[in-house]
């Protein structure tokens, strides 16, 4: 196996060794040794060998010379590698050279076929093959010393070794001729061969030190493969034939084929007399021996039996007939072969043994053994063997023990399939053969009777029969199943595969009895009636008759298969009828449904008159008469039986075995008088007079309908499996018309149209009658018309069941369902009965829905019954959704309509699957038709249920009714356009003319009825969006259905578009949030004309709208882009409202573009300039929508700096630059703002001049960017109308909102686009505005924020909803008016400071602004927007306080001005450090119920989120002089011992006393966490919360100096307080699996988005040390933001705490998901992490000579040398691929001077310092050297730790003991306190 021994250099002939090199070499002694230690026959050689007799070993070739000589080693692998090498080198050398070697070969090939290893053996015949092959002719010298063993190697007990042996023989002799002739040319040869084998013994097979268990193998092989080819020799010799040796096919005799037989013959005499027959060889332990004995016995009484004489007989005799004793299943088929030959050749034997001792007892045996597992091969040889048996010892006491043992000995329970088939084959053989060749055994007629009358009373009844009948058996069970106890008769439950096999056998012996003589069967026969009486007259065991019915049941119908069917009368005539007539009485008195099923099953086997014949008549003999006059007789005796007994009885009563009766009338049925039969049981189930008047519950005709219903049922589930299989040969099943009846057609319209008897028993008929309970069983009993007739009434009950609803909605949907249906009129029952019949109704649907194809040309009746039943399963949900709100009387009311409710949802749920789609295209319109318009109602008239549940409900039933309904795309649309039609009261602003309905701006839902149905319909249509798709709703074309013939807007929707845009805000949902987005990613997803054509017409229908209602509203917007939602949703305006939301989004999303922008500028100077008048409409819309344009026309953006110039011709044409510099010429024409007056358009061109001039924001507005690059011109012109306000400003003070708007407005585009040409009194001008402005907020705001302050702490004793109101109205009283203008002001001051930083970046001097003048002024302004800031985070920080909802009013105020807000952050973020200061100063000064800290995180963790604020509050927070205060509580910081004096104390001061607080903001979310936030929703609000708060807590430990005491206390409050369940909640964000399947290489460029921003996000924080990018990109809160965060904590919680997150990691038991982390810590975070710390401990500068440290980046080592005097110590560091999860590594390289207990307290200490450190490994080896530095100094080290400075804390040890005086650690001896539970001294035990 594997590679050979020093292959690695040399050849595989090369000698392995040096002796074996010197053996190669040419001389004498080599190849002496030549064949030392074997065989020559039995011959052993001398192992010396001189003379002349080394002669010829002198010509061998050297090499094959030696891998001769290492044939003969004990080795196996050794022998393999001579043999491999010998097989190689003859098939490089020469014939001749070869054929020198043969006589050597010879002698070790005879040795090599006796080895052990079967390897060996294999090897050695590819060898011989190859030999053979290369000498070819030259081997005849040398055949007859090769051919012996070369035979015997052809038997060799391993099949691939034979094989082997055989490919050798058949190389040399491919002929089989040439085989044989060698073989005869052998003979002698191979008999001596053969001979001496078998002289063998164990010790003689060889002299090596063989094991004595090898030994007794090899013999036993050796000994077999001899008789095998001794036995095989002889056959071939004999015979010329033999499979085993390849002779089959030699036809001709050779020649010297009878000088071989002679020899043979001689040979075999001999070996047969000095071997003692070979009985020696029949004893032997081994089971091959045995079976070689065997198979050499049966070749010598075959071939040679003249060796069996008178002498040897009795011996050979008894040992070969008694051999049944052998139990070994490999002997039997050799056994059996000797056996079944020996019995016939010598048929004398069985007189001269004892039959009972050697042949009975033995065989006996064998057979009960099951024939020791030999089933296979010796019950085949039964019936043979029963054969030879000689007539005298054979008899009727030995064929009933021989069936007697041989039944016993099978195995019912855990035989095979395969041996019980063979067993019930070789049991049925010997049956028949026994019973067939009874006059061989039997002397005379009346002994061979009784003779065949025993063995079937004996054997077939009491032995198959009844074990067949009464043995326990279990149904679907494996042979291998579990054995069950039933009753104490049966023991045994058998597997039902056995008791089929027993029924075929018992079968098959009475086919063939029946052959052999009529006579013998009347035992069966008589024992198979009273065993079927007895059942049925045992009552005791219901379930083991039942059982055993079946058995008979499955006995008949398999006997039907074998004799009834050939036309063989005797099953009927003598079993079946006898056992019918004795058990019929007992059957129909009893009502035994067990043996009305017998009966059934006898009548559809035997014929219905035949089986009553023989149950009326059971002495007639025959089943029936071919005499006519009888035959008629016959038949009138037939129909007198059906009608009088049989048919009443069938009917009659309801008791268990009704079933079992219907069953069996309808096999009574004939096809010759079935007219006649059927009229007869209609009759008998209805009663005429019945049908005339009426039918009360409970009366036998009642019953007898139920029967009836239930028998038509059976009918036609018999009728629908006939027609599909075609098995009957009656011809009523193939017509179910032939069942139409007149009575049963009046029966069935008198039970619909009845009140009185529409129960569960007329529904239940009616339900048969009709049919359809599945699609496969559409088969009615009645005609056309009195279908219709009985779906007509089910329908005017669903429709009264309707009109009783306590529903409004369910109650008036029934006039629509009525006026639809022609001719429908609801029933005035009452309500208790009107849900009796709809029950009913239901009932009857449920049976035979699928009956309503039938009359699919009844459009109108179908589809009102669908409808009805559609519309109560959906007052099914309105009672669900009302249950709450339902009185216990109303409940009660309820419950009888929810029962029938319930039934309706559970029909269709059964039709759900594709039912309606089979109905015609007329119905499935009526259908959709109907209940669109339900829905439609419902919405309008239902009240009672809250409207966001009302559409949800509604948006359900029409996506159930779309998929139901719609075949294709097609249907959908039109059922859409159904759904969505326009009417009276819908929609409400898409009109012809565009005017308003009702006068009224804004849709009021709870006064105006259509506008409560407009805002649910809408909440409806966005539901069905978000369930169907918005393609679909707007009839968008995705290239599936053809387009319709115009691309207008009613083609597509467009005017549904734009009703929903105009509606703006519904029910659970907006324009904005919901509806924009899909249509934008629609739009995105696909171009194509139908998208472009819907956005088009979108377009034009909300431009027309707000043209017409220009004047009606608008809101002055800042011209920042991209436009915020909030501020769009200010314009009251609907038409302008929603044409800015559409335009926003398409530009902004890149649908549309800088073409679409130019044709919209173009469509609206058309509108605007109507000859030579303003379109003053227009004019009124066009400033909102001109800002987009202008920012979608100037794509690339543009800044103030002249680079960008070149680019304006390509971004605007000269065309629209000449209509900008008109509007600036126009607007200088009005007079200043100052002097403005109603009646002019100064407001409405001002503000479209400023719309030209937008600005672009980046996200949370840190800056205000320049959307234009302006000409020098326009500059001046812009310029020039700024200082035209600002000279009459001064004069005039004109207050007017609108014109300090205005002002303001034109402020921001001033300095954003011309501040380089401002002059002093322009910037003095400019400072005014802006300080006014933001100064009269900042008064509002904290008179605001004082207001709640006071509420709030009066409000402790009102109540709350007072409080709430208060609260509300003071937060939005505020002057909106004076918020905008401060929003522009803060815009304007945001543009002058980034002018500012440009000018400070760029030190340009051309225009520069002189801020020594305003700096005092830019400080007050900072300031006033710190105050803001501050002051709505102290109004929400106050209303916290009081209540969460209170916090939430105030935070909702700030939504309604949130670009004021931003602009507030923006300027915030950017604000000094000294302002921020002298800002948290006034607030502490202020004297609120809260500070600047407490409103700060108010902000941060509002619930209403303003990602700017509170991105403004994390930076004041994480930053100086805020974060000293803003993480730990109060402003002294306790300090550790290390930074105490050095003075002893006594006085002990637990940790626990010393330890820090946190903010109450941040304790709870960080030592208070608990596991509830696992189970939270990844992107709950309080999850973010608890990230940003370690986020600021990670930020301030990194901030604070690495040896800083603050610091150090941190950090042990942390590792000591913090849970550390944060970092479970940190990887529930971190997708692991994905970045496991990432190879390294490949990093994050194939890794889904989560993963990816996770991974980079901790390899950025550790990088840069900082999160604040991670928390810029929070907002707005999404998966892979939230990934980016946790993955940064991880990351930066690595580096600031590395101990602390490998202590958690080594408590994780989830062993996968630790994996996972490790391998997401390797590839993303410990690459960056190692790097960081080689190169900080590289950077440290430790300043002492005595101490150094290298650092080896490749090997991720430091080694630290620390030397003092002579004394030295080296410790290398080794950083893990994962580190920090394992643990670092420490060792010690070399030491001098140390004793070995410092060494190893140093190395410890050392690699305790190391993998304590939360921080980085330098400070580590930093605090390590001091340990050392202090022992040396003489620092006294701490008793309990060992160390001077404690490994965690880095203390020094000060708590001294006053008795002992050793000092302590006050860690470690809180510690030692905590855990010994006492207060004394470690060393000394003293009180301490």
């Amino acid at each position: 196996m594997g590679k050979q021994k020093g292959d690695g250099g040399r050849s595989k002939n090369r000698p392995s060794s040096s002796s074996l090199a010197a053996s190669l070499l040419p001389s004498a002694s080599s190849a002496a040794a030549v064949g030392f230690g074997g065989y020559v026959g039995s011959a052993r050689l001398d192992t010396s060998i001189s003379g002349d007799d080394s002669a010829p070993f002198l010509d061998v070739d050297s090499e094959v010379a030696q891998h001769l000589r290492r044939l003969a080693r004990k080795d196996p692998v050794t022998k393999l590698k001579a043999l491999q090498a010998l097989a190689a080198l003859f098939k490089q050398k020469a014939g001749k050279d070869i054929a020198l070697i043969i006589p050597q070969w010879a002698f070790e090939y005879k040795r090599l076929l006796m080895d052990y290893n079967r390897e060996v053996r294999r090897a050695t015949h590819e060898t011989m093959t190859n030999l053979v092959v290369a000498v070819g002719r030259d081997l005849a010298p040398h055949l007859k010393s090769l051919m012996g063993p070369w035979w015997f190697s052809q038997f060799d007990p391993v099949s691939e070794v034979s094989l082997a042996a055989k490919r050798s023989l058949q190389a040399a002799f491919p002929a089989q001729e040439k085989r044989l002739d060698a073989f005869i040319l052998c003979t002698v040869e191979i008999f001596q061969y053969l001979e001496e084998n078998l002289k063998l013994t164990p010790q003689s097979l060889s002299d090596k030190a063989v094991a004595l268990d090898e030994l007794e193998d090899m013999y036993h092989q050796a000994i077999a493969s001899t008789l095998l080819a001794l036995a095989t020799l002889i056959d071939v010799l004999f015979s010329l034939r033999s499979e085993t040796s390849g002779f089959e096919d030699i036809v001709a005799e050779p020649r010297n084929a009878s000088k071989a037989r002679a020899t043979a013959i001689s040979f075999a005499e001999k070996l047969f007399s000095d071997h003692k027959y070979f009985l020696d060889f029949l004893k032997s332990e081994n089971p091959a021996v045995r079976s070689a004995a065997y198979s050499t016995l049966k070749s010598f009484i075959k071939s040679i039996p003249h060796v069996i004489n008178d002498e040897n007989m009795r011996t050979i005799a008894a040992a070969v007939l008694g051999a049944f004793q052998e139990k070994d299943p490999a002997c039997h088929s050799s056994m059996w072969d000797a056996v079944l030959l020996f019995s016939k050749k010598f048929p004398e034997s069985w007189a001269m043994i004892n039959v009972q001792k050697n042949f009975l007892s033995r065989f006996w045996n064998f057979l009960r053994q099951q024939c020791f597992g030999s089933q296979q091969v010796s019950y085949p040889a039964l019936v043979l063997f029963l054969d030879t048996v000689p007539s005298n010892l054979a008899g009727e006491r030995f064929f009933l023990d021989f069936f007697r043992n041989l039944w016993d000995g099978r195995n019912p329970l855990r035989s095979t399939v395969a041996d019980r088939l063979a067993f019930f084959k070789a049991f049925k053989e010997c049956y028949l053969f026994a019973l067939q060749n009874a006059s061989r055994y039997c002397s005379g007629v009346d002994a061979m009777q009784r003779f065949r009358v025993t063995l079937v009373g004996d054997i077939l009844v009491k032995l198959l029969w009844r074990d067949y009948l009464f043995s326990g058996g279990f149904n679907h069970q494996d042979a291998g199943s579990s054995v069950k106890k039933t009753t104490p008769s049966v023991n045994l439950k058998y597997p039902w595969s056995y008791l089929e096999e027993l029924r075929n056998c018992v079968i098959e012996i009475l086919s063939e009895s029946y052959l052999t003589e009529y006579d013998v069967l009347s035992p069966y026969s008589v024992a198979f009636r009273e065993d079927c009486v007895g059942m049925f007259q045992q009552t005791a065991n219901a379930e083991e008759r039942a059982e055993h019915v079946e058995r008979i049941i499955k006995f008949l119908s398999l006997l039907e298969q074998f004799s009834v069917k050939k036309g063989e009368a005797w099953p009927l005539v003598q079993l079946v009828g006898p056992m019918l007539a004795n058990s019929f009485p007992l059957i129909k008195s009893s009502d035994i449904p067990d043996g009305i099923r017998l009966l059934t099953v006898a009548v559809s086997i035997f014929g219905p008159r035949a089986t009553l014949h023989q149950l009326c008549n059971c002495n007639a003999g025959s089943p029936g008469s071919a005499n006519p006059s009888e035959r008629k007789l016959e038949l009138a005796d037939f129909m007198q039986a059906f009608s009088e007994t049989f048919v009443p009885w069938c009917l009659s009563g309801h008791s268990s075995s009704i079933n079992s009766r219907l069953d069996l009338l309808l096999e009574l049925l004939n096809d010759e008088y079935f007219p006649k039969q059927w009229d007869i049981v209609v009759s008998c189930a209805i009663n005429r007079a019945t049908v005339r008047g009426r039918m009360e519950p409970g009366t036998v005709e009642s019953e007898r309908l139920v029967s009836l219903a239930m028998l038509l049922d059976k009918a036609r589930v018999q009728i629908t499996r006939k027609l599909l299989t075609g098995t009957s040969e009656y011809q009523h099943w193939y017509n179910p018309e032939a069942w139409y009846h007149e009575l049963l057609e009046s029966a069935a319209v008198l039970v619909a149209c009845s009140s009185v008897t529409f129960n569960h028993s007329a529904a239940q008929f009616l339900g048969a009658v009709l049919g359809g309970l599945v699609n496969e069983k559409q088969i009615s009993f009645v005609s056309k018309n009195t279908i219709i007739l009985i779906f007509k009434e089910i329908e005017k009950r669903l429709l009264s069941f309707m009109a009783k609803s306590c529903l409004d909605s369910v109650k008036e949907s029934d006039s629509i369902l009525t006026a639809q249906i022609l001719n429908v009129a609801t029933t005035s029952e009452g309500s208790e009965s009107t849900i009796e019949m709809a029950q009913a109704s239901l009932d009857i649907l449920n049976c035979s829905f699928f009956c309503l194809k039938s009359i699919s040309e009844e459009v109108d009746l179908v589809s009102g019954i669908l409808a009805a039943v559609f519309v109560i399963d959906w007052e099914l949900d309105l009672i669900k959704m009302q249950e709450d709100a339902i009185n216990d009387a109303s409940h009660d009311k309820m419950k009888g309509r929810r029962e029938v409710c319930q039934v309706a949802h559970d029909l269709c749920q059964r039709i759900k699957d594709g039912f309606c789609k089979t109905l015609s295209a007329d119905i499935r319109k009526k259908l959709g038709n109907l209940l669109v318009q339900v829905v439609r109602f419902v919405i309008l008239k239902e009240y009672k249920l809250r409207a966001n549940i009302i559409t949800s409900m509604c948006c359900s039933w029409l996506v159930e009714v779309l998929s139901r309904l719609c075949l294709d795309q097609a249907e959908e649309q039109k059922l859409l356009d159904q759904v969505l039609g326009k009417d009276q009261i819908w929609p409400s602003w898409i009109v012809a003319d565009f005017t308003i309905r009702n006068g009224a701006s804004i849709l009021n839902m709870e006064n105006d009825l259509q506008a409560s149905f407009s805002l649910k319909f809408i909440s409806l249509i966005d539901k069905l969006i978000s369930r169907i798709g918005i393609g679909k709703v707007l009839c968008l074309d995705d290239g599936s259905i053809p387009l319709k013939e115009s691309m207008d807007e009613e083609s597509t929707r467009a005017w549904l578009a734009a009703e929903i845009l105009c509606t703006w805000k519904w029910i659970d949902g907006t324009a904005v949030d919901s509806f924009l987005p899909l249509l934008s990613r629609y739009a995105k997803a696909g171009d194509h004309p139908s998208v472009h054509s819907l956005l088009d017409g979108i377009l034009d229908i909300l431009l027309s709208g707000a043209l017409v209602q220009g004047q009606r509203g608008r809101l002055r917007l800042l011209n920042v882009w991209p436009a915020l939602n909030d501020e769009i949703g200010k314009i009251t305006e609907p038409f302008l409202r929603a044409l800015l939301s559409l335009v926003v989004t398409l530009f902004k999303d890149g649908i549309w573009g800088r073409d679409k922008a130019i044709e919209m500028f173009e469509i609206l100077m058309t509108k605007l300039y109507v000859g030579e008048s303003i379109n003053q409409n227009c004019l009124n819309i066009l400033p909102s929508i001109i800002t987009v344009l202008i920012q979608s026309l100037h794509h690339r953006g543009g800044t103030s700096s002249e680079a960008g110039q070149h680019n304006q011709l390509d971004l605007l044409d000269e065309r629209l630059q000449h209509i900008l510099r008109d509007w600036l010429h126009r607007t200088l024409m009005f007079p200043p703002l100052v002097e403005w007056t109603s009646g002019q358009d100064t407001e409405e061109w001002l503000e479209l001049v400023i719309a030209c001039y937008p600005l672009r924001s980046t996200p949370c507005i840190k800056s205000l960017k320049l959307v234009r690059d302006i000409g020098v011109e326009e500059r001046t012109l812009v310029l020039e109308l700024f200082r035209k306000q600002k000279h009459r400003t001064s004069v005039i003070a004109n207050q007017l909102p609108v014109v300090r708007m205005l002002l303001s407005e034109l402020l921001v585009i001033c300095v954003g686009y011309c501040w380089k040409e401002f002059a002093e009194d322009d910037w003095e001008f400019f400072f005014s505005q802006v300080r006014s402005s933001i100064q009269s907020v900042v008064v509002m705001m904290e008179e605001t924020t004082e207001n709640v302050n006071d509420v709030v702490s009066d409000g402790l004793t009102s109540k709350s909803s007072d409080v709430l109101k208060q609260l509300d109205h003071l937060v939005s009283a505020s002057d909106s008016s004076a918020v905008n203008v401060a929003s522009n002001s803060l815009a304007s001051f945001s543009l002058f400071r980034e002018g500012w930083e440009l000018q400070r970046s760029s030190k340009d001097d051309s225009s520069p602004i002189v801020l020594e003048r305003w700096n005092p002024t830019i400080d007050r302004l900072i300031e006033a927007i710190l105050r803001l800031f501050f002051c709505t985070g102290i109004s929400e920080s106050i209303s916290s306080m009081y209540s969460h909802e209170a916090a939430l009013v105030v935070a909702e105020s700030r939504c309604c001005n949130s670009l004021f807000w931003q602009l507030i952050a923006s300027n915030v973020i950017n604000s000094s450090s000294q302002a921020r200061e002298r800002a948290v100063r006034a607030v502490e000064f202020w004297g609120l119920s809260t500070g600047s800290v407490s409103s700060l995180y108010a902000i941060l963790f509002s619930s209403i989120q303003i990602p700017s604020l509170q991105l403004a509050a994390y930076v004041i927070l994480s930053t100086e002089p805020v974060s000293r205060s803003a993480v730990v509580k109060g402003s002294d910081v306790v300090m550790d011992d290390v930074s105490g004096d050095d003075q002893e104390s006594s006085s002990l001061v637990l940790p626990s006393e010393k330890s820090i607080q946190l903010q109450e903001e941040l304790s709870f979310r960080v030592e208070k966490l608990s596991y509830e936030v696992l189970e939270m929703d990844l992107l709950a609000h309080e999850r973010v919360n608890i990230l940003l708060s370690w986020s600021l807590l990670l930020s301030h430990l990194w901030s604070l100096p690495a040896s800083s005491p603050s610091r150090e206390q941190l950090v042990q409050y942390v590792q000591g307080s913090g849970n550390s369940i944060i970092l479970d909640c940190i990887f529930q964000h971190i997708p692991l699996e994905a970045c496991y399947s990432q190879t390294l290489k490949k990093k994050d460029a194939d890794l889904p988005p989560e993963a990816s921003e996770a991974a980079s996000g901790a390899t950025r924080a550790i990088t840069t040390g900082s999160l604040l990018f991670a928390v810029e990109s929070l907002w707005p809160v999404g998966t892979k933001s939230m990934a980016s965060l946790a993955g940064a904590l991880y990351g930066f919680m690595l580096r600031v705490f590395p101990a602390y997150v490998r202590g958690w990691f080594s408590e994780f038991r989830d062993r996968s998901t630790s994996s996972l982390i490790e391998t997401f810590t390797r590839t993303w975070c410990s690459p960056a992490l190692i790097v960081d710390e080689l190169s900080q401990i590289k950077k440290a500068d430790f300043a002492d000579e005595m101490f150094s440290v290298s650092v080896s980046k490749s090997a991720n080592e430091v080694v630290a040398t620390y030397t003092k005097e002579e004394t030295g110590m080296d410790l290398v560091i080794r950083l893990p691929a994962t580190y920090p999860l394992r643990h670092v590594d420490v060792d010690c390289m070399r030491s001098l001077g140390i004793s070995e207990v410092k060494q190893r307290k140093w190395l410890m200490s050392m690699m305790m310092f190391v993998r304590n450190q939360n921080g980085a490994l330098a400070e580590a080896i930093r605090i390590w050297k001091s340990n050392l530095d202090k022992e040396f100094q003489g620092v006294e080290e701490c008793p309990i730790c060992y160390s001077v400075i404690h490994t965690d804390n880095h203390s020094l040890p000060r708590l001294a003991c006053r008795t002992c005086k050793h000092k302590f650690h006050s860690a470690c001896l809180y510690k030692w306190f905590s855990t010994s539970h006492k207060s004394s001294c470690p060393l000394c035990q003293s009180p301490f």
